[in-house]
């Protein structure tokens, strides 16, 4: 009997892997759907059959969410803090990588491993300080007290992504780019930053979404609703319709809609960003 060829036994060693991630992707996807598809249903509907299809489709949930200022007036709080964030912590975190890289200075290596220990620091322990200090600065009740300490906590990860980033760039390209005539920052503005956008997609999707999804920081700052943002919405919707668990889905669908389809854009470069750190590391 002659050996199977070698494309069949190549994709019979991979049948296991293949195997595992859709088993991976199944158990990853059915809660969404689930939660879709109760977003459409009664309570009622709810109650007497939880996992058959809506009979009849009751779209008001999701229109009834759609309709409320409140839930936009959120969505745009979240959206400004989470790219006010993001802006404020990649901006920040590349100069100083690119002072950990390019430049060598006394304490260099003492500064990093300051970044590196900041990344076991737990953003629990720093809260009664952080508050204290925020209503020292009158930051309270303003989308900077959350802009700030988010961009701090989230320098040490950023840090660390790009001076790896950053230290890969052969210094010929930096020693012929001087010989042209082009400064420092010229180097870091026009070389260096266009062929990292890998590694700056990457961190900068980290601090969306890690903005997106922050909610004790915004429930400390905030005690008006003007600023708050959608975590705290999805608590108050679900203490304010507890019995109406129909409707609580569709509202916690509507509130995952943004940040899926931001990750659905980005998946690419996010990819594209690791996929270079890991060929790089």
């Amino acid at each position: 009997m002659s050996a199977p060829p070698p494309t069949a036994r190549r994709r019979l060693r991979s049948a296991p892997l293949y195997a595992i991630v859709w088993l991976v992707g199944v158990v990853m996807v059915t809660p969404l759907l689930y939660a879709v598809v109760s977003g459409f249903k009664s309570t009622d509907q709810l109650s007497r059959n939880p996992f058959g299809l809506p009979s009849p489709w009751v779209a008001s949930n999701y229109t009834d969410v759609l309709a409320s200022g409140a839930f936009w007036r959120m969505l745009g709080a979240s959206t400004l803090i989470a790219v006010g964030t993001t802006v404020l912590t990649v901006g920040a975190a590349a100069l100083a990588a690119f002072a950990l890289a390019r430049f060598a200075f006394r304490g260099r290596e003492l500064l990093f491993t300051l970044f590196t220990v900041g990344l076991m620091f737990p953003f629990a322990v720093a809260i009664l300080p952080l508050f204290i200090l925020l209503r020292t600065f009158g930051l309270l009740d303003n989308p900077w007290g959350v802009i700030l300490p988010q961009a701090a906590f989230g320098l040490p990860v950023t840090v660390v992504i790009l001076r790896g980033f950053f230290r890969e760039i052969p210094g010929e390209l930096e020693e012929a780019a001087t010989l042209d005539g082009c400064s420092a920052f010229g180097f870091f503005w026009r070389i260096l930053l266009p062929m990292a956008r890998p590694a700056l997609g990457t961190v900068s999707i980290l601090a969306v979404v890690g903005s997106w999804n922050n909610f004790l920081l915004p429930l400390l700052v905030f005690s008006k609703q003007t600023w708050w943002t959608i975590p705290i919405g999805v608590q108050q919707f679900q203490g304010q319709y507890a019995t109406d668990i129909a409707r609580v889905f569709a509202y916690l669908v509507l509130a995952m809609v943004p940040a899926l389809a931001f990750y659905a854009v980005a998946e690419r470069q996010l990819i594209g960003g690791i996929t270079l750190g890991a060929t790089k590391g």
